[in-house]
């Protein structure tokens, strides 16, 4: 038996979804090399609004072969080391305007985000169903919320506030904490979905008055 073309799985939706994600990542660490972090915010939360779209459409799809489904689990991990690694350091990086003493932060924040993801692949959810360590897609989540409030502080003071909350999260990520898999609750997706339009009405009036 003949091995599919690469591009071949492409049509399958929840790849699509995954790749409209990473799609939103590049576009936000575009804008926050740019300045123009409102449109990067708005990126941020929608990476994370397909990243568990894949997720649950993934799960509804009866007909998936088994290698569609390793396939979309390597496709989603790679992205999620944009959407939740890069992306996040990008962030910390460029708004301090790329001071080299907040790249420690940074290469924390990446660094545990791969050790999370690693491990996450290697072992799974945990006996009850439940993830080790903060899922990393919670980073975006708190950090997109976090920098609502960077108009109200010295630039460099949030800097600094948005690399201890880094620090934080990464650590919370490959902590021993058992957490839920928020996606897989009906009504944790609407509560995503209500604060996705919510964050993305926020920073595009921000972006537009301001």
């Amino acid at each position: 038996m003949s091995k599919k073309s690469i591009l071949s799985f492409i049509k399958d939706l929840p790849n699509i979804c995954s790749l409209m994600g990473l799609v939103c990542s590049i576009l936000a660490i575009y804008f926050m090399f740019i300045g123009i972090y409102q449109i990067a915010m708005i990126g941020m939360i929608w990476a994370v609004g397909f990243d568990w779209a894949d997720g649950i459409i993934a799960r509804k799809i009866q007909n998936r072969t088994k290698e569609e489904k390793i396939f979309g689990g390597q496709l989603d991990l790679l992205i999620d080391i944009v959407s939740y690694g890069i992306a996040p350091a990008i962030l910390i990086l460029s708004f301090s305007n790329f001071n080299p003493l907040f790249l420690l932060p940074a290469l924390i924040m990446l660094i545990f985000g791969v050790m999370r993801l690693s491990y996450f692949s290697t072992f799974g959810l945990s006996e009850e169903a439940k993830y080790t360590g903060l899922a990393i897609d919670n980073n975006s989540i708190v950090l997109v919320f976090i920098f609502i409030f960077s108009g109200y502080f010295d630039k460099i003071v949030f800097s600094i506030l948005l690399g201890i909350v880094g620090v934080f999260l990464a650590i919370l990520n490959i902590s021993d904490i058992k957490t839920p898999k928020l996606s897989g609750n009906p009504v944790n997706v609407l509560i995503l979905s209500i604060y996705i339009v919510i964050i993305t009405a926020f920073y595009t009036y921000s972006f537009l008055v301001f």
